[in-house]
């Protein structure tokens, strides 16, 4: 299966933000839409990375009296991995569990089109190996 693919049954709409934005507006729309990451904007639209859950912890331990005034660009992930669309579930597996990261963007021609949690992935894994085990089943009670 095909990241496509797996975004096409997702069907989840990208949440941006702001990289301008204060930090604990993005915990509140994290938090709202309950999602684990978002993708950073910059103001005139271009895409400037991501903040994970795991940023926001991290600041949070470093920086805990600047989180009121704290704003994304300051903690946010700049450095982006990311997949494309015809990109396997293993492939992104494999590239998630190595880099040890739990939010993969998703991107086509330099647009973001989804964004992929090791969740996700994991869903889709026990989702295979679950219609494998049922025909396998079905073959030896034949």
């Amino acid at each position: 299966m095909t990241l496509q693919e797996l975004l096409d049954r997702k069907q989840s709409a990208l949440i941006y933000v702001s990289a301008s934005d204060k930090l604990l507006d993005a915990i509140g729309r994290m938090s709202e839409h309950k999602v684990g990451s978002l993708l950073v904007q910059s103001d005139d639209g271009q895409l400037r990375g991501i903040l994970t859950e795991r940023d926001v912890l991290r600041f949070c331990s470093e920086r805990p009296d600047a989180l009121p005034r704290a704003r994304i660009d300051e903690v946010m992930t700049r450095d982006l991995i990311v997949a494309t669309p015809d990109s396997s579930i293993d492939e992104a597996m494999s590239l998630m569990t190595e880099q040890r990261f739990r939010h993969l963007p998703v991107i086509d021609g330099g647009v973001p089109v989804g964004m992929i949690s090791i969740g996700d992935l994991v869903k889709a894994k026990l989702n295979d190996v679950s219609v494998e085990v049922k025909y396998l089943r079905e073959y030896i009670s034949a």
